[in-house]
């Protein structure tokens, strides 16, 4: 029986060959430590990492390079611009729909005297920018966005929030572009983004293991780094450098890792994100479409609007428990798909399917129309059965 990969929120699948190419080659003819040497594969590797922070600068629209530091995934990238920006007696505000790469730290904070609020979303996942506006106080520190819901797919308004805390001036603005990195447009100089944080793994198509955190020039000094240690530069100095991108990037880099996030981010180039978006639409409409249908037996979250909307779709069938559904999905169709939580369970919470939590399908780049058509045809059989 053929696999359906439907879990492209989780991690993408499969991978750009020349990902693995980038990959291999490192490892086989380069091989050593960034910036630990003056020999040539030492120069070489380094050279490796910083072509693929320029990508992700010229995706992003970041005019320096050396303002993104590298991690191994979004979640410390989060860590590192909550924990990193946040003390006592400030206030920080994010919305119902984050993932608990967000919502983890902020409570970790909360219990240690940082204000926290959290803005109510719509039954639909989605976030009206003035009860951001309206919700600012004096000591508001920071606003923490996610940029598409991981639950339901629903893109907040990033540019709008953008734009009225650009008018207020003192607070920062961090997005969590786990899901959009590579499958939305994202400009952090148009959208007024001071912090954003990515993984390499989703829509960038990287190896598991990476991503990284754009910083605004000049905010680095108000952030601590999470970790610190060895980074290659100021050896002689047992202080920690407080310059970009060292200053986040202690220890020995993931450098195979960055190998193929800079061919992945290569391939969103070539491609284009607005041919990614455009064939990711038309995926999530064929599937949509014929749900929409069946409204008296199907439960659909979110927007429902493939405008309004990534390529997830979340639902429910009335009566059915989403592992079980999850299981006959695989069992009988070869599908694999995440039923339950999602690491979000604030999400779950505003759209009503919280303890339960519901059945996610998440098409990507390489779904075809065939795998939408099999989604479409197990969920009747699973109906009828």
């Amino acid at each position: 029986m053929k696999t359906v990969y439907l879990d492209n929120a989780a991690t993408s699948f499969p991978k750009p060959e020349s990902v693995l190419t980038g990959m291999i080659s490192f490892q086989q003819t380069v091989g050593a430590n960034p910036g630990r040497s003056g020999y040539g594969r030492s120069i070489d590797a380094g050279r490796i990492i910083y072509e693929a922070r320029e990508a992700l600068g010229r995706l992003f629209n970041v005019d320096d390079p050396l303002q993104i530091a590298l991690t191994k995934n979004s979640t410390e990238a989060l860590n590192i611009a909550i924990l990193g920006a946040l003390q006592s007696g400030d206030h920080v505000m994010t919305s119902s729909m984050e993932h608990n790469s967000v919502m983890r730290p902020l409570r970790f904070l909360e219990g240690r005297g940082v204000a926290l609020s959290v803005i109510p979303c719509s039954p639909r996942g989605e976030l009206d920018p003035q009860d951001i506006q309206k919700a600012l106080r004096k000591n508001t520190k920071m606003v923490v966005l996610t940029h598409a819901s991981n639950v339901t797919g629903t893109i907040m308004p990033i540019e709008a929030v953008g734009e009225l805390l650009r008018e207020r001036g003192d607070v920062i603005f961090c997005v969590d572009a786990a899901q959009t990195a590579g499958a939305l447009p994202v400009d952090v100089q148009k959208m007024e983004i001071d912090l954003l944080a990515f993984t390499g793994h989703k829509s960038l198509f990287g190896p598991q293991g990476t991503g990284g955190l754009y910083i605004r020039k000049g905010l680095e000094k108000q952030i601590a780094p999470l970790m610190m240690g060895g980074t290659g530069s100021h050896s002689e100095f047992e202080d920690q450098p407080d310059f970009m991108p060292d200053q986040y990037e202690s220890g020995t880099p993931n450098t195979i890792g960055f190998a193929g996030l800079g061919a992945g981010v290569n391939f969103v180039l070539e491609q284009t994100v607005e041919a990614i978006r455009t064939k990711e639409r038309k995926l999530t409409s064929c599937f949509l479409e014929p749900l929409k249908a069946l409204s008296d037996q199907v439960i659909l979250y979110g927007p429902g609007d493939v405008t309004r909307q990534t390529a997830v779709i979340s639902f429910n069938v009335k009566n059915i428990i989403s592992s079980d559904a999850a299981l006959y999905f695989e069992e009988n169709f070869g599908i694999l798909c995440r039923p339950g939580l999602h690491c979000a369970p604030s999400a779950h919470h505003t759209i009503g399917t919280f303890p339960q939590g519901a059945i996610r399908f998440s098409f990507g780049f390489f779904n075809t129309e065939q795998d939408v058509e099999r989604a479409c045809e197990a969920v009747l059989k699973l109906l009828k059965g």
